[in-house]
């Protein structure tokens, strides 16, 4: 399955179609609050409950990144698309399979766990390519590809939701809208892994393409062992949760911060509310990891993280008394989030070199694990547990968006001790100038 090498005068700018048609399937995603309230409806779920799903995806998506991370540099984009376009799919079978027999659990293990593992190969599969192909403006390639996975519920959000409408809400009718998922996408995923193409070597350059590895070099292996690696685990992680907490929870979350109010939101004008959410996504990983490449990484994050702090408070404070207030705040929130995931990987290439950055970058998606964990179950515990005290509306989520301020403070101080990579880490200079297979095996 390793991909053709491009030939002479093959332009580089056909890879970022490959990795969005990767990226904008998998970015289906992010729309899943679209489908909580009919399993919610359809087979008696706590909105704790509604989010398994969605949670198991994110935290198989970061563990298959991290350990299929070397499985793809070895085997290339082309092995690591047909493997996310399997479990991609599949996963929506077996989640529709679970939908039509009512056994929740089936949806859980196919869209959670087997979708998941197509969720984090797909991720990663063109990042490294991405980063070769474009050594002058890895900010801006990585940033193309990976607006895609924030994108992706932009085209899912009003789909879902208009073949909800169609098919009805019931067990049999999300089991429909299920299966009709994983077939258009393994479909589209298949562009990806007939269009991809990685650059040529020394003696027959792709334009733009680097023949060697300039520059300071670390492999996968003692990446993880430097302090700076885990200071950017951190500064994800806490980015990640603050962003997904509320992106999972989007659609009946802006339902109750205005429920007491005398302008309540529908659950299409809900829907449509994600499908902005996921705009914003999707240009904050274009447009702040191409501004990274002007202003630098660090500082970049600094905007992310103090910044996005500063959104929560004022939603805190003020949401629910002006809806324009919350949307602009939670939009500038998901561009951060967005921003921060399409700008790791030229952060990673900046400290680490180009060497194994795709592997490295596998190991980093463990902070995406964690975070899809903790900010799915901060805020639905939460809301669950002030549900159960008696409150409603806006009250529901006062104490959870305090908690992500504090996490945002956690990761904007992590972000300050990033500093260069030690010289002892670096692979010896002869090493740097031998990029085969067996190299690369050799230094995990």
């Amino acid at each position: 399955m390793r991909p053709p090498v491009a030939p002479p005068g093959w332009s580089r700018w056909l890879v970022p179609p490959a990795a969005l048609s990767v990226h904008l399937s998998i970015g289906q995603a992010y729309a899943w609050s679209v489908f909580k309230p009919p399993l919610e409806s359809a087979l008696h779920l706590s909105g704790t409950q509604s989010a398994l799903p969605f949670q198991l995806g994110i935290v198989m998506l970061g563990l298959s990144a991290a350990f299929g991370g070397t499985l793809v540099e070895r085997n290339g984009p082309r092995w690591a698309m047909a493997v996310a376009l399997t479990c991609f799919s599949s996963g929506f079978l077996l989640a529709a399979l679970g939908a039509a027999t009512r056994q929740y659990w089936l949806i859980v293990f196919g869209y959670g766990f087997v979708g998941g593992i197509g969720l984090g190969i797909g991720y990663i599969s063109p990042v490294s390519t991405l980063i070769k192909w474009f050594p002058d403006r890895p900010g801006m390639a990585t940033g193309i590809a990976i607006m895609g996975f924030g994108g992706g519920a932009l085209i899912a959000s009003p789909w879902s939701a208009q073949m909800l409408e169609s098919f009805g809400s019931d067990s049999s009718g999300i089991a429909l809208a299920f299966l009709v998922h994983g077939l258009t996408y393994a479909v589209f995923m298949s562009l990806g892994v007939l269009l991809v193409r990685v650059p040529r070597t020394e003696g027959a350059r792709a334009p733009g393409a680097p023949g060697t590895l300039d520059g300071p070099q670390v492999s996968a292996r003692a990446a993880v062992r430097t302090p700076q690696f885990w200071c950017l685990w951190v500064v994800l992680c806490m980015n990640v949760t603050a962003g997904i907490g509320i992106l999972e929870k989007a659609a009946p979350m802006i339902i109750d911060f205005f429920s007491d109010t005398g302008t309540p939101v529908s659950v299409s004008a809900a829907a449509g509310f994600v499908a902005l959410l996921s705009a914003a996504n999707m240009a904050g990983r274009i447009g702040w990891s191409s501004a990274s490449d002007l202003i630098g990484r660090k500082n970049v994050y600094r905007v992310y993280l103090g910044v996005g702090a500063l959104m929560y408070l004022l939603i805190a404070r003020f949401g629910d008394a002006s809806k324009p207030l919350f949307i602009v705040c939670a939009l500038v929130i998901l561009s951060f989030y967005g921003g921060g995931f399409a700008t790791i990987p030229a952060y990673l290439k900046d400290l680490f070199g180009t060497y194994q950055v795709g592997a490295i970058h596998g190991r980093l998606l463990t902070a995406w694990s964690t975070a899809g964990v903790l900010g799915p179950l901060i805020v639905n515990w939460v809301a669950d547990r002030q549900e159960e005290a008696g409150k409603h509306g806006s009250g529901l989520y006062g104490m959870s968006l305090t908690i992500m301020i504090g996490l945002l403070t956690v990761g904007f101080v992590a972000n300050e001790f990033v500093r260069p990579v030690h010289s002892r880490h670096h692979i010896p200079a002869p090493r740097e100038a031998t990029h085969d297979g067996a190299d690369q095996h050799a230094a995990q």
